[in-house]
């Protein structure tokens, strides 16, 4: 089994989805997790108490809204505090909102960017101080195949995604050697955030998985396990790499 043991790493919206089951793995593996969630409270607490159950380590939970400068600064600062460094930062929280451009909600598209685009800016910057103190220091941007192909009717959530793919490349460059910055970038996936298509009608998923090569649809746990893998010392020489965890729908390179 792939070991972090005494990895510090640090999710946002970890405590749903695709980010409970990366905070799910690292923990597996001996990481210390802080999951970071903004205002679901219960379902945090929850998970960590599930986390602590299952080893001796003390997990920690940080409630924060990530477009706010000085939440993030508190967040880090209670990292710094509890700490004292951050080896990886697993940057997942976002939104998925349908925005028609002939329908174009200006409230839609800012809350889309200030979750998908500046949430992560002002994390990376904000952890930089505490990821420079690590020997094996990374990020990984959770993007979306729709930042590479696009998406109808999801144009700001595809621009976003989008932005998060060039900021991957640029930090890989500007930030090596000392942290690495990779993206995992899902293609469907069964959450909550997917449950209208996925859930409500079985035709709809069907038409969903038929244009999927694999047949299926991704759990989150088929997203985490990437994740991991990219912040692990196995991953050591791969750095401004987007990964494409889709089951063959969208095939770059």
């Amino acid at each position: 089994m792939l070991s972090l043991a005494g990895l510090h790493v640090l999710v946002t919206g970890g405590s749903r989805g695709i980010g409970a089951a990366t905070c799910r793995r690292f923990a597996a593996a001996g990481a210390v997790v802080l999951v970071h969630y903004r205002d679901r409270h219960d379902i945090a607490e929850s998970l960590l108490t599930e986390l602590r159950a299952a080893s001796d380590v003390s997990h920690l939970r940080f409630a924060a809204d990530l477009a706010d400068p000085a939440q993030v600064d508190a967040m880090f600062a209670h990292v710094a505090r509890e700490w004292g460094r951050l080896d990886c930062l697993v940057n997942n929280a976002g939104v998925w909102e349908q925005d028609e451009l002939a329908r174009f909600d200006v409230e839609v598209y800012r809350r889309t960017m200030d979750i998908n685009v500046l949430g992560p800016f002002l994390a990376v910057a904000r952890a930089l101080p505490l990821l420079r103190l690590s020997q094996r220091a990374s990020i990984v941007n959770v993007t979306s195949t729709a930042g590479q192909r696009g998406e109808a009717d999801y144009s700001p959530y595809a621009a976003s995604k989008g932005a998060l793919i060039s900021a991957t490349k640029s930090w890989a460059v500007e930030l090596a050697p000392g942290v690495r910055v990779n993206s995992v970038a899902p293609g469907w996936v069964d959450t909550d955030m997917t449950a209208g298509p996925l859930r409500h009608d079985p035709g709809d998923r069907a038409r969903i998985e038929s244009q999927i090569p694999l047949r299926r649809v991704a759990t989150a746990d088929d997203i985490a396990a990437p994740i991991v893998f990219l912040a692990s010392d196995m991953a050591r020489h791969i750095t401004g790499e987007i990964l494409n965890v889709n089951g063959g729908s969208v095939l770059c390179g």
